[in-house]
């Protein structure tokens, strides 16, 4: 039965700017020291991005050592919602010709491209890992280096971590009672793992991922035998303030965003006032315009028909003029004076009229339209 909590979790950030291979650091499961590898450009044989686990510190294991696991790889986005699901890998075999194991083509690498795919440019890549089978091989390489240990109890740690293990067999003499695994370099191995929790625990700023981290590493440690509630209840502690400091981000962002909200809204009703003020300058300018217009036009049209009387009028004294030439006795003569004089008298009326329009639209604005042209 699968843990739902994983074995690792490794949080990449400004993943778009990656472009070589980025590893973990180093963690252990099954008693077992890891690290995860990721090629975000592809490890060279196919365009995907390519998934791996691999066994760390393997010169410190004997001749002939052997991990095998079952596990599998899970990528999420920033949300922890599920990007990628590698198939289970069951009874895998890691040895010194066959240190890393995993998947070269998981999902393709144009596909982070894409909008939207991957939030806040962070992918969170997790193992889950169960069923370890170990053997550490016969003598052992032992690095180089002379490494200084102290045997506490039955487990062997670094001299500078010795008082802190001293520390807690005095505050909790039987946490350890029921861990019944004899291979001195899994014991030391599951101790390290103890003291690294502990430190995580201790210091002052803890992300998600560290948290999900030190949670697996708490459940491997008590499945493997140790009493471990003092330490629970400091996880649970630790995780409640992290909670809590989380909701105050999130309820200072929501207080920034309605701030900046509230600023948007001023700008846009002082735009829309300036808007409708435009607009009605815009308006009361065009009905003027259009005032001025007609007026003018009006004018024009006075105008012509002033030009056309005095043609009329003109007409007419030729008319006559040439009437009187035609005319030797002067009896037709007559006649068209008369007629001519009464056509003259109607055009003078007509005249008159028009003059008096043309004064009333001069006032009404003409030298406005005058300006304006």
């Amino acid at each position: 039965m699968w843990s739902d909590k994983p074995s690792f979790r490794f949080e990449i950030n400004n993943f778009s700017k990656r472009e070589v291979a980025v590893s973990s650091q180093t963690f252990v499961s099954g008693g077992c020291e890891w690290h995860l590898t990721l090629h975000p450009k592809g490890d060279g044989f196919s365009d995907d991005l390519a998934l791996f686990l691999t066994v760390s510190n393997s010169k410190s294991l004997g001749k002939g050592w052997e991990r095998r696991i079952d596990y599998y790889f899970l990528l999420l986005n920033h949300s922890d919602n599920e990007l990628h699901r590698s198939s289970v890998q069951k009874q895998t075999v890691f040895k010194e010709k066959a240190m890393s194991w995993g998947f070269r083509q998981t999902l393709p690498v144009s596909k982070f491209q894409e909008k939207g795919f991957l939030e806040k440019d962070k992918l969170i890549f997790e193992v889950y890992i169960q069923n370890v089978e170990a053997f550490d091989g016969e003598g052992g390489d032992v690095s180089s280096e002379k490494v200084d240990t102290v045997d506490i109890n039955g487990f062997k740690v670094l001299a500078s971590q010795a008082n802190t293990l001293r520390k807690i067999f005095a505050e909790h003499p039987d946490f350890a009672k029921d861990f019944k695994l004899k291979n001195q370099v899994v014991r030391m191995e599951y101790m390290k793992v103890l003291l690294n929790l502990i430190v995580t625990l201790e210091k002052p700023s803890k992300n998600h991922s560290e948290l999900s981290n030190a949670h697996s590493d708490l459940s491997e440690l008590t499945e493997a035998g140790f009493k471990l509630d003092w330490l629970q209840s400091k996880l649970d502690e630790v995780y409640l303030k992290r909670k809590k400091a989380d909701a105050d981000v999130q309820q200072l962002d929501e207080r920034v965003k309605k701030l900046e909200q509230m600023k948007v809204d001023v700008k846009l009703d002082c735009l829309m006032k300036k808007l409708e003020e435009v607009s009605l300058e815009r308006k009361k300018s065009y009905d003027l315009d259009c005032s001025l217009f007609v007026d003018r036009v009006k004018n024009l049209e006075l105008m012509e028909l002033g030009f056309k009387l005095d043609s009329l009028e003109t007409k007419l004294e030729k008319f006559l003029m040439e009437t009187k030439n035609a005319d030797a006795d002067g009896s037709r003569v007559q006649q068209v004076e008369e007629s001519v004089k009464n056509l003259k008298m109607m055009v003078l009326d007509l005249k008159v009229e028009v003059d008096k329009k043309k004064t009333k639209s001069c006032a009404d604005g003409f030298m406005l339209v005058d300006d304006i042209a």
